[in-house]
Order: structure tokens, then C-alpha cells, then sequence
């Protein structure tokens, strides 16, 4: 399973129960390029008991500026609506891995 794409419309409802990774990317970006496959990984990984998705900042910048996204690649962890963790530049699959399952 693939990451989902997430949009204003989608976003809230998206995060608002359990635990969902959301990658702030954009497709100009060197290391969101890099990112973008360990993220896709880990949502085939994690199906069913984590969300993975992804937010490209050109097209959604409101959402990111509400969570201060200020560079790219931002990785921010959600459980239940509430952001928990947020991680700048580019993250290992084992590093994203263990922070997920440390909120399950």
C-alpha cells in the first residue's frame, strides 16, 4: 500500500485517530526524493496498525505553515490528532520504524 496523499479536505479526518507519519515533501526537493521510497516502505510495513502519509507543501502550504514546516523533508508523528514527534531532513527506515511503534 502506497502512502496517501493528503489535502486540506483530508487531512484532519486523516490524523484524527491512532498513529499516522506524515512526510511534508515537495517534488523539487533532493532529499524528499529520498525519503519518498523509505516512507513508501515502511506505509507496506505498517499497514493496519499505522498510517503513512504524505502532504507536497506547493500544494498545500497552509497545512504545513500550521505545523511551523519550515524545510523539507519534515516528518511529523501524530496519535489521536496531537503531533508527538517531528523530525527534520532526511530519516532512516529503522529510525521512522521506531518511533511509529513506540506510539502504538
Amino acid at each position: 500500500m502506497a502512502a496517501v496523499a493528503l489535502t486540506k479536505d483530508t487531512f484532519k479526518p486523516s490524523i484524527e485517530s491512532g498513529v499516522t507519519l506524515v512526510d511534508f515533501w515537495a517534488p523539487w526537493c533532493g532529499p524528499c526524493k529520498m525519503q519518498l521510497p523509505i516512507v513508501e516502505e515502511l506505509s507496506g510495513e505498517l499497514e493496519g496498525s499505522a498510517t503513512i502519509a504524505k502532504i507536497n507543501v506547493d500544494e498545500e502550504p497552509e497545512i504545513a505553515s500550521q505545523f511551523g514546516v519550515m524545510s523539507i523533508p519534515t516528518l511529523i508523528l501524530f496519535k489521536d490528532g496531537q503531533p508527538v514527534d517531528k523530525m527534520v531532513g532526511l530519516q532512516s527506515k529503522d529510525a521512522l520504524k521506531n518511533k511509529i511503534q513506540g506510539q502504538l
